[in-house]
């Protein structure tokens, strides 16, 4: 790289403020041009970053946006910098890839009503990193046997993991946690690539696609996303081995050198943190009354492997933020010994 260059890729840890973004309470004025990325090293596949945006007058948080060859467009990706992180440091972190769920998006786990996310990992020596999922169901698209885009496994386990570990000093410590759709990925990327994870926490995840009934329900749900359900993973039916090979708990056998936190309702019922009016036919009673069975499959197969895992099957409870958040402070402490993050004053 040469010098013009190094100089450019220092300058967006330096002065430089660009966008109007909100992280906690404090907001930003806008800047008069977007921040400039030239410098930075791109991805295997050529993705690359073209704009980052500070979140906080801190610099404790930041977007960026990737030109994605995998995904044939361009998406966000949030990152929540630990204390002591510098732009020229040789020093590498820990980190902590956080998926959002279905019909969500990137800034999910930043918002006041969703998590404490930032306070939380402020407190140890990680990097959280929040990549877009949109409703790519975390992978690669089977469309009829022919691949192409979206290319979401790659675009996750690739195209962000080699950014921010080539720019941002993102270590190869790492662990993996989502919600809802986001905890399927998470439960699936370390069967998808081996020895890449540490850790997996899955909230509320379908965590065995070939359950009874399983198949079809996310196949509706997909339809819901205004997208052919088949392009995803292919027909059940037809396409079942690519259904396996995306299956989470038929993924154990190559999930041995992972530690697992898993949870989920399984009643259908209104729990603790519900209003307790809540109609039995609302929709997040009902997802956890499907997902629950897939929770309890995956934990029984896991302990038949001597697979690491850790499980609340809580029973009572929606499909939300509240059992989220309360799980996420349940995981985080065993999260952070397994990745070797180390609790900051």
């Amino acid at each position: 790289m040469h010098a013009e260059s190094r100089r450019r890729a220092a300058r967006w840890a330096g002065g430089l403020v660009a966008g109007s973004a909100v992280v906690g309470a404090t907001v930003l004025p806008p800047s008069p041009a977007p921040a400039e990325a030239a410098g930075f090293r791109k991805a295997d596949t050529g993705a690359q970053i073209t704009k980052y945006t500070w979140l906080n007058k801190g610099k404790s948080a930041f977007d960026f946006l990737v030109r994605s060859p995998s995904l044939g467009s361009t998406q966000h990706v949030r990152v929540l910098l630990p204390k002591g992180w510098k732009s020229k440091s040789r020093q590498s972190w820990p980190v902590v890839y956080a998926y959002h769920g279905g019909r969500d998006n990137w800034t999910s786990w930043t918002r006041k009503r969703s998590t404490d996310i930032q306070a939380l990992a402020r407190k140890w020596g990680v990097m959280v990193v929040m990549p877009e999922g949109a409703n790519g169901s975390y992978t690669n698209w089977w469309n009829g046997g022919r691949g192409g885009t979206p290319k979401w496994e790659d675009f996750h386990l690739r195209e962000v993991r080699q950014l921010v570990e080539r720019n941002f000093h993102a270590g190869g410590s790492r662990a993996a946690m989502g919600v809802s759709s986001g905890a399927q990925g998470a439960c699936t990327y370390p069967g998808r690539a081996p020895g890449m994870f540490r850790y997996a926490a899955c909230f509320s995840g379908t965590l065995s696609m070939s359950s009874p009934g399983i198949p079809a329900l996310l196949m509706y749900t997909n339809m819901g996303n205004n997208v052919d359900p088949n392009a995803i993973w292919g027909i059940p039916w037809i396409d079942k081995a690519n259904w396996d090979a995306h299956d989470p708990i038929k993924l154990l056998p190559k999930m041995r050198s992972t530690r697992f936190y898993v949870s989920s309702g399984t009643t259908g019922k209104p729990g603790p943190l519900d209003n307790p009016d809540t109609a039995p036919w609302d929709v997040g009673l009902l997802s956890e009354r499907a997902i629950g069975p897939t929770v309890k499959a995956f934990t029984a197969e896991a302990r038949r492997l001597r697979v690491p895992i850790t499980a609340h099957i809580y029973g009572n409870g929606r499909h939300s933020w509240p059992y989220w958040k309360r799980e996420l402070h349940t995981a985080w402490p065993q999260m952070m010994k397994t990745i070797g993050a180390k609790k900051v004053k």
